[in-house]
Parts: structure tokens; sequence; C-alpha cells
């Protein structure tokens, strides 16, 4: 199959604040990503939390669930899955879900502008297997409940405000939000094997509180033009959304979710593909799949979440496969960025960058004991290509 290579720039975390993007830009048609050398080189034996990674990289234990963030009062949740970071003054906030049903919602923690942990509290509470998510512009963070008839609520990084239940971005098994600022839409992952990608139109940009849904619909195959069908009952009491419109392309167990300069990529664990939407040319194709790595051994396999750097890599996190976050570059290489060792039993969940993007977040979601008490939240630090 081929794709056409698009520009992959990166807006971290939600002040929408762009960090570049301009460095690349592939006019060629390409295959998918195949494996090749990474642009850190090789992994070095795993540190003492048991984490492969580049010369140069360091790790750090953030937060456990079950006991308590740093010297907060605060007890870190069980499986800790989707997260973003946000700029804070001179420092910034980490958000993370909760995949628990009953209870789940989000926590946060707080940095200062030297990377110490200063606080960490609860900003969503009383919902289901939150799972994934996404930023806004407006610096919000959107938690999706992974359950049949799941919402979506907008939730206050900081806090302050409370969380609000957003139910005309449709009811089903949520997975992950991309906000795309240019066309003011809000794109929605499902995690069903024959889900559907959506896109949401709010009435008014900024506001949730109503508007449009649709689904992605296109000819057979894994490239070409699309179209959108309206999706006329969001709140699935009538039928499925996924049931509602005609000719929707299915994707197979949708997970993680990007947006970057016209472009939206995202993940489906069921086929362990990463998908690139063309949003100003309304196309889409494939930007990674495992069966159709040259000569096997490929090195991304179950799918998951992904984000994105200024310098246009996908970092993409596996739920199973070798416990890995591996990376596609804009020359269209996959290579293995980092390993977790002795949590065969877990999957990596919530990668996110600092806002100036030299630390990585991420979490091994049952951590050692292959139990939603046993996660753990990590931090990863060294020189990221800008």
């Amino acid at each position: 199959m081929e794709r056409r290579s698009f520009l992959r720039g990166a807006v971290i975390g939600t002040s929408a604040a762009a960090l570049g993007g301009t460095l690349w830009r592939g006019a060629a048609v390409a295959a998918p990503a195949q494996p090749g050398a990474g642009p850190y080189g090789a992994l070095r034996a795993a540190d003492a939390n048991g984490i492969l990674l580049p010369n140069g990289f360091s790790s750090r234990v953030v937060a456990r669930s079950g006991q308590r963030v740093g010297s907060t009062s605060y007890t870190w949740h069980s499986a800790p899955d989707g997260g973003a970071c946000y700029v804070d003054g001179t420092g910034w906030i980490y958000v993370s879900n909760s995949e628990i049903n009953p209870s789940g919602g989000t926590s946060a923690v707080r940095f200062s502008s030297t990377g110490a942990i200063t606080g960490a509290y609860r900003i969503l509470s009383a919902t289901r297997q939150n799972c994934a998510g996404g930023t806004t512009p407006w610096q919000t963070w959107l938690s999706c409940e992974e359950v049949d008839r799941g919402y979506v609520y907008e939730t206050d990084p900081w806090g302050v405000k409370p969380a609000v239940r957003r139910d005309a971005m449709g009811r089903f098994k949520h997975e992950a939000t991309a906000a795309d600022p240019v066309r003011k839409v809000i794109y929605l992952t499902e995690d069903v094997t024959d889900g559907c990608f959506y896109r949401f139109t709010p009435t008014t940009w900024g506001d949730l509180s109503a508007g449009r849904l649709e689904a992605l619909k296109m000819g057979s195959g894994t490239s070409g033009p699309v179209t959108w069908g309206v999706v006329s009952d969001p709140s699935g009491a009538s039928a499925s959304t996924r049931g509602q419109v005609s000719g929707a392309k299915r994707f197979n167990g949708g997970e993680g979710c990007y947006y970057a300069d016209d472009t939206c990529w995202f993940t489906t664990k069921g086929d362990n593909r990463v998908w690139q939407f063309n949003a100003a040319a309304q196309t889409i194709e494939l930007a990674y799949d495992d069966s159709l790595v040259s000569g096997g051994g490929a090195p991304l396999t179950g799918v998951d979440n992904v984000t994105g750097t200024a310098s246009g890599d996908l970092y993409v996190a596996e739920d199973g496969g070798s416990m890995e976050i591996c990376l596609i570059t804009p020359a269209d290489v996959v290579a293995p960025f980092l390993r977790i060792s002795g949590q065969s039993g877990s999957e990596i969940t919530g990668p996110a960058f600092s806002p100036d993007g030299t630390r990585l977040y991420f979490s091994s979601q049952r951590g050692t004991s292959g139990s939603s008490s046993g996660g753990i939240t990590y931090e990863v630090t060294g020189p990221f290509r800008a």
C-alpha cells in the first residue's frame, strides 16, 4: 500500500503552543514505515528502574498506584492510562486517566521549572474506565470512558473548574481524541473491532456542549479519499453510533489519536496499524502496518497511545508486544526508543512530552505485579531532538 508522507510537526500540551514542525516535508510517495536504525542508537542495558534507553537518557519513577506522589499527601490512582502535559507558569502539569471500573477518573501532577514535584490532585471522579482522551487548544483535558455508551468528560488540569460531561460528543466505547484547530473539529477513536473514526464539529469552537458528530466513510482498501456521514443520534439510544452511518469505514480497535499540521494519526490495535488522515486533502493512508514490514520481525506490535514532537517524530506505545515505545521518524523509519523489562503483564500508556520537549512521561499500567493496583508512572529525560 502506498501513502504520501506529510509534515510531522507538533503542538505539545493543551496550551496549543506550536513548537515548530516545519523541519521536514516528504513530497515523494513511500511505503508504510519500515524498521531501521533510530536517531538515538541502540538501547543500553536496563537501568535501576528496569527501563532500557539509548545513551544519554535516564529515567525516574514519578508515581506508583496506591502510594503518595512525591512528598504530597495525594495517593496515585490505579491503572494509569492516557495522559498529557500542560504549561503551568514556569513549570507544567501531567494529567493521567485511571482505567478502572467503577471509579476511574483522572489525576494530575504539578512540576516546577526544574522538574520537582510540587503537587498532585484529582480532577475527575466517579466515572468509568477512563482510558485515553486528548487535549484542547483552550487548555482542557478530554477524558474518555472506554465502556459501551461511554461519555467524554471535559476537565480542568488545574482542578479549579468542575468537570463537565459532553453528551454531544457521542455515547460509545471512547478511546482517544485529537483537536484540529484549523478545521475547528475534534477527532475521536472507538475501541471496538468494528469501530468508526469520528469527528465532532462544535456549534461554537471552544464550547463542546453542542455540535455535529460524524463518522468517516470511504471505499474498500486502506487508502484514498474520504467523506463523512452524520450520526443522527449521538446518544446511541436508538442504535449504536457506529451503526447509524451507511458506508462507514470500520477500524479494528481504535486507540491513540494525535494531530499536527493538517494530519491526524491514529492507531488500531486489532491489526497493528498507524493510520494517517490528511485533513486538508480529506484522504487516508497507512503510516505503519506490521504485516507489511519487510523481512519479518516487526519492531512495533500492540500499537496503542501515540504522541509526537516538534522534530516530527511519532512515539507509539505498545500494549503488550515487547513493552516498548517505538518512534516513527519523518523518514518513515520505525525503531524502538525504550523498553520496559520484567513487566510482560502490563502495557505502556499515556506518553506525553513536557512543554519544552525535554521530558517524556508515560506509565506501565500494571507494573511488575500485572495488577491494576501496581501501575507505575515514569519520566525520561535526555537529548530529544528538537
